[in-house]
This record gives structure tokens, sequence and C-alpha cells, in this order.
């Protein structure tokens, strides 16, 4: 006997045949999905102590975000104007002016959105941009992984050491500064990955990573410093092969993975975040290693450079949607990214045939998990796997008329249209309300350790509106 039935709705359950089943239904028992199919024949062979009414709902994997940042949630709204500031704030606050708590209220408040949105795994790296990790001390990565197993959401954490040279100085919101060497944050890391990695019935999970190794670094970095991070980056892939976990970086673009490859990063476990402006022979590169891709339509790297994300696939390569959330003009709104990446594409072609809603989703949802090595696990709703589910509320004017579903689901849904959210079996949201931890209190402490945090960094200016805000075009002209 099933623990749990949806019934009613369409199930587009990302399955090999891609079907779309139109008043279906899921049996789902100890957290796995037992049954998928028509609600007529779900109901002869199935019944269950509890059903979901799935009427009027989309019923969808939980969708997949393959890339963003912990910390980021509590200081996109600043310096929203100049990414140098607020790069720079980032760097402060994740090495000197941050405490547990800060990680903690931020990990809450990331989860909780990503819960509303339907997003029920993601990746989190420990910090950022693409250098500067918290891993001086394992009680960051502890608070962090506390703050998301309070909404009851599956993560994958990325950790890993700053880029050298070594020591860097770390303290404890702004008390007891010192001094961190390589050895201290590989430990970390390696601490927490054997304290957390698979925990909560696989919900909470580790990556590994190091600082990508561009051709700006090789050029100016001094010979003793780029032989040390090639060195380090090496260790890491090690580290991550031994333990069967993803490693994983930020910041990929035309060099980078052909250096990548000659120090032998990269694999099936390699996820590699933006990849932009990439030379034709690192495409060629990623389809013969095996290596994968997190691509980011609606962050900065993709407005600096193309990320050919369309000519990756079409060699083979595993490319899954990331957000790059939170950050100044975006967030963890997957069906946003979504429908970014079909115009991002389409315009770069100039063809509104590029990239359809179809293939959109397989790279929010099965693409995502097969880019993690969790599609056996999660990524789409076939008996055996996790009950990873989301269902949409259709019934909303934007969503209507009520046909061609996944065309309405991924060109016009939001993650404000998302009712219902299980991660292995367990409600965590319904009605629009996470049912785990208390929407109130998480607002209230994040609100409370953004204050904290810009009292210890006197960041209050970055909360001024900038002079050009109004009546100009861009940022520093009245042209």
């Amino acid at each position: 006997m099933a623990d749990l039935l949806i019934v009613g709705g369409t199930i587009i359950p990302m399955d090999p045949d891609r079907r779309i089943i139109e008043d279906g239904a899921i049996a789902i028992e100890d957290g796995r999905i037992l049954a998928v199919g028509p609600s007529s024949e779900i109901l002869k062979d199935h019944d269950a102590p509890r059903r979901i009414d799935g009427t009027g709902k989309a019923i969808i994997p939980g969708l997949i975000d393959v890339h963003a940042h912990a910390g980021h949630a509590l200081i996109k709204t600043m310096f929203m104007h100049d990414g140098d500031a607020w790069e720079a704030l980032c760097g402060e606050v994740y090495t000197t002016g941050s405490t547990p708590e800060f990680w903690k209220a931020e990990a809450s408040l990331a989860a909780l959105e990503r819960i509303r949105f339907g997003v029920t795994c993601g990746v989190s790296l420990l910090g950022g941009g693409d250098t500067i990790m918290r891993t001086d001390d394992p009680v960051y990565g502890d608070a962090h992984m506390e703050g998301v197993r309070a909404l009851g959401g599956r993560t994958v954490m990325a950790v890993g050491p700053t880029r050298a040279p070594h020591p860097r100085t770390y303290a404890d919101g702004g008390k007891s500064p010192r001094k961190v060497d390589f050895q201290t944050q590989l430990s970390t890391c390696l601490d927490l990955l054997g304290r957390w990695h698979g925990q909560d019935e696989g919900r909470l999970n580790i990556a590994l990573l190091y600082p990508v190794l561009r051709d700006e670094h090789e050029d100016t970095m001094s010979a003793h410093d780029y032989d040390a991070a090639c060195t380090q980056a090496r260790r890491l892939v090690e580290e991550a092969r031994a333990a069967q976990v993803v490693f994983t970086q930020d910041g990929h673009q035309g060099g980078s993975i052909r250096r990548a490859e000659k120090l032998g990063l990269l694999g099936p476990n390699a996820l590699l975040s933006h990849a932009i402006n990439l030379h034709d022979d690192e495409i060629d590169i990623c389809a013969q290693t095996g290596t994968r891709i997190a691509h980011n339509p609606s962050a900065v790297a993709s407005i600096n450079g193309y990320c050919p994300a369309i000519e990756l696939m079409d060699k083979g390569v595993t490319v899954a949607l990331g957000s790059d959330a939170t950050a100044p003009d975006r967030s963890a709104d997957m069906f946003r990214h979504m429908q970014q990446a079909m115009h991002y594409h389409r315009r770069h072609y100039r063809n509104p045939g590029i990239l359809p809603p179809g293939r959109t989703l397989e790279m929010a949802t099965i693409e995502g998990a097969r880019a993690l090595g969790m599609d056996r696990t999660i990524g789409s709703l076939e008996p055996g796997k996790d009950a990873d589910i989301v269902l949409v509320d259709m019934m909303r004017p934007h969503l209507y008329p009520p046909n061609m579903t996944v065309h309405r689901l991924v060109c016009f849904a939001n993650g404000n249209d998302v009712d219902t959210v299980l991660v292995r079996g367990d409600v965590v949201l319904e009605g629009g309300k996470a049912k785990k931890a208390s929407e109130e209190a998480i607002l209230r402490e994040a609100a409370l350790e953004t204050e904290r945090m810009i009292e210890r960094t006197g960041s209050a200016a970055g909360l001024e509106v900038p002079e050009n805000f109004w009546k100009a075009q861009r940022y520093g002209s009245r042209a």
C-alpha cells in the first residue's frame, strides 16, 4: 500500500518516452515513486491514507539548479550598480565579515526561496565570486547545512580552498583574525565531506572545488604560485574522485578548459560553470572527457561572453541550467532562467526555433540530475526514483487557455505559481507555504543578520541609490 497518492492534473514525468499524462496519478511509498500513469490505472492498483489533489496542476520533477552561491542572499541588494564594489564586499564578508549565524540565516533564506520556486535540488558554492570560499573552519559549512536542513530540501554544498597564493586572512565576524593556509582549508573541506555527504537520506551532499585557472592567472601569477595552484587543483580532483563526488569550478572561459584538460581535472564528475567564449577544440574536449557544463544564461558572465550551450549539446555534452543566484539582478527562479535561456540563444542565432521549451525543461530537470551524477535518483518521475515532485498551479490567467501544458509551463510560468513541493516524498511546501519551518522567523533572522553584517563591514554606502539610477540610460553617464 502506498503512503501517498497524487491524483489528477497533467503529469510531465520527463521519462525516456517524454510522455505527457493527462489526468494522471503518482503512487509514493517510503519516499520513492511506486507508479506513474493515468489515474484510472494507478487507482486500480494503489490506495493510500493520504491523497493530494492535482486537479488543475502541472506535475513535474523537482527543478534542479546546478550553480548558485551561498552567502549572496544577504548581499544581493547592495552595490547593485557597481559589480566591482559588490564583489569586493562579498570577498570581505566571506573571509572576515561573517559569522556562523550569518551563514545559517542566509542558507535558510536561500533554501526557502528555492522551495517556494519548486527547486528541490541545488548546488551552492560556500562563497564566491569564483575565488573566495568560507573554508577556514568547518563551523561555517555546518551552519549552512543546518540552515538548508531545516527546510527539507536537497542541496549540494560545494567547498574548496581559495586560489593560491596562501595564506589568506580570515576572521569570525571581524574578531581574532588569523592566517589560513591551503592545508587548513583542505582539511576543512574533507571534514565537511566526511560528515555531511549523503546525510538525511541523500538530501545533503558535498562537492569539492578549486578556483578556475585562466590565462590571466598563468600570465600574472609568479611561477611558484602558479605551480602551487596547479598542484592544489589536482589534489582537489583526486579527493573528489576518491570520494566519488562532483568536482566543480566557477568561471570557465576560452583557454581555461584546455588548461583543465592538461592538468587532468576533467571527466564525468567535473561540472564547469559559465564556459563562455570557448574555442572549438574545448567543445570537443568536453565531449571526449564526459565533462558537464553548468550554463547560467542570466549571469553577468553570459553578458560578457557567449556560452555555446547549443554547440556543446550538439556534440553530446550534458548541459544543465544554473541560476548563479542570488545576485543584484537575479533570483533562484528557474522558470525565469529557462525563459532567459531560450531568448539568449535565439537572439544569438537570430532564430526563434532554437532551444524548444521541451529541451529547456530537460536542462532544468533530468539533465541537471545527470550533471550532478544523480540521474538514477532524481530528475524524472519514474518508479524507483525519489519522489521529488512539484505541482504548479496552472489555473491562472497568465497560464491559460488550458492546452499545450509544457509550452505554457516553460514559457509563461514563474516560481510563484508553484503550489506544492515534495522532496523524497515529504511535503515541504503546500499551498505555497513552507511546512518545515516558519517563514516569518526565517525572514526575521535574515534581516537581523544582514544588519549585523552591514555594521561589521561598514558597508551602509552600498544601500544608497546611485546618482544615475533615474533619468539616465546607463550608470556613470547622463547621455
